[in-house]
């Protein structure tokens, strides 16, 4: 076979790779059980998305959201509470070691501390292991929450100054949103003096397309990228092979240059389903790939042609979708299955996922090869769905169309235009976004992709009151 590849490794010191500009950070919120992290978690994503309940223990795992702002985007993780409070001891081991983890690699630490009880002997404990696990130069905000009344905050802020890990004390009531405002300023502030700044996507276009290799162990994915060099090459620099699930541990950059155009390839651990993830290597191998995804523009899902599509295949698919990237579906191993095998298989995916109708989807072989130039020409019309922008002009002419003739009640806009950032979201002012119903809005997506196609890549809907600046909603990916 000739050599259509050319294959460079991007070693961890590269000044690109780890340049704070070109990277998305880390902050965690961190804190013994039922001081009110997923509320904060939930209220700072504008989400319902961490399990909110009385009972101390109920986060089992990290939670990852990205916060996107005007100054900065970055990623937050919500935490099993640390220092005990449960009857399972073997659990809040665990819980204590990734929290451990996830403290030991954040760019910023968020430090709960609930308003309504007096400081405890866990939450010195915990200030403790924040002095000596923590790195350095990573600031501690320390987050004192449940505080709806006055005099829970008058009590509790002098008390905090004893824990001896910030002078930086806020108090905030997540469930009533008071004080999260002055929260997410003082986060943006720090990290900003950390020299985080918002990633400009725009600008960094002519730059290599980032692609995340994703998907659950023992897939393929670092023999696909493996596949993509000579074999010399192969010989001299190959990522780690291995039938053993979970053989590489951590996210790894490589560059692949094809007709005369980089590409980087980040082969990342493979995501595993909750609950598997016990041991703290598992742990830390999430976190990196979760920051793996956010930080790509393309994310390559690989799903392996002989498995069923299973729940964990449709959770990675989701954290793809949620996050904005532009997604294909590689479906691995595709040189087993013959004829009409192969077309069932696909039909299959497009069944499992239908939130993903609009990915692309590619059979291919990493052993043979077979199929695997196809996925350069797909990178980059979804990455130019990714970022394309529709003509104001002709996006109002759809739109009219659209709707014509058609009930459409709520969601008959008085205006609609497109945000400038990537994924392609798209903004309508309604008399009552609350009164919008995804069906109509699937409607609208479907009518879109059919005139404007966006293949590879979701797209995003946000429906705003037209009678003022408040009452804004977000959907979908």
């Amino acid at each position: 076979m000739t050599n259509k590849f050319a294959m460079h490794p991007v070693r961890e010191s590269s000044k690109t790779r780890y340049n704070s500009r070109m990277r998305i950070p880390t902050v965690a919120i961190v804190g013994r059980p039922n001081t009110g992290k997923s509320t904060l978690f939930n209220r700072l994503a504008g989400m319902r998305k961490a399990i909110e309940s009385a009972i101390p223990g109920t986060t089992r795992d990290h939670i990852a959201h990205r916060i996107e702002t005007l100054s900065l985007d970055f990623l937050l993780l919500d935490t099993g509470g640390m220092g005990g409070g449960t009857d399972d001891k073997a659990f809040e081991a665990d819980v204590h070691r990734q929290s451990l983890l996830a403290l030991e690699n954040a760019d910023l630490i968020l430090f709960t501390i609930n308003a309504r009880e007096a400081l405890t002997k866990s939450d010195f404990a915990i200030a403790e292991l924040l002095r000596k696990k923590r790195k350095a130069h990573v600031p501690v905000i320390v987050v004192v929450t449940k505080c709806d009344a006055q005099k829970f905050a008058d009590e509790m802020q002098p008390e905090c100054f004893h824990l001896g890990v910030s002078k930086e004390i806020i108090t905030v009531s997540a469930t009533h949103n008071i004080g999260t405002e002055n929260l997410l300023k003082a986060i943006i502030k720090m990290l900003k003096q950390l020299h985080f700044g918002k990633v400009d996507e725009a600008s960094s276009q002519s730059n290599a397309v980032r692609i995340a290799i994703i998907g659950k162990p023992n897939v393929g994915k670092s023999s696909i990228i493996n596949a993509f060099m000579s074999d010399p090459q192969r010989r001299t620099s190959p990522l780690l092979v291995s039938p053993i699930p979970g053989t590489t541990r951590d996210a790894v950059d490589t560059t692949i240059r094809f007709h005369e155009r980089d590409y980087i390839f980040v082969d990342t651990a493979g995501i595993k389903r909750r609950g598997q993830t016990d041991r703290d290597i598992e742990t830390f191998a999430y976190l990196r790939s979760i920051r793996a995804l956010e930080e790509s523009d393309v994310a390559v899902l690989v799903l392996p042609a002989v498995e069923t599509v299973s729940h964990v295949d449709k959770r990675i698919a989701g954290l793809a979708v949620e996050s904005g990237k532009g997604l294909i579906i590689l479906v691995n191993k595709i040189d087993l299955l013959k004829g009409e095998e192969r077309i069932e298989k696909i039909a299959e995916i497009r069944t499992q996922l239908p939130f993903c109708r609009f990915a692309p989807v590619i059979p291919c072989s990493a052993l043979s090869r077979d199929g695997l130039l196809k996925i350069f020409d797909i990178i980059e019309t979804v990455q130019a769905n990714r970022t394309r922008r529709i003509p104001i002009k002709d996006l109002r002419a759809w739109y009219s169309d659209a709707i014509y003739g058609r009930p459409m009640g709520a969601l008959r806009a008085k205006y609609i235009t497109q945000a400038e950032d990537p994924p392609p979201t798209f903004v309508l002012f309604v008399k009552d976004p609350k009164a919008v119903r995804s069906s109509q809005l699937r409607f609208l997506e479907n009518s879109l992709r059919s005139l404007f196609a966006f293949e590879g890549t979701p797209i995003r809907w946000i429906t705003k009151s037209a009678n003022s600046t408040g009452g804004l909603r977000r959907h979908g990916g």
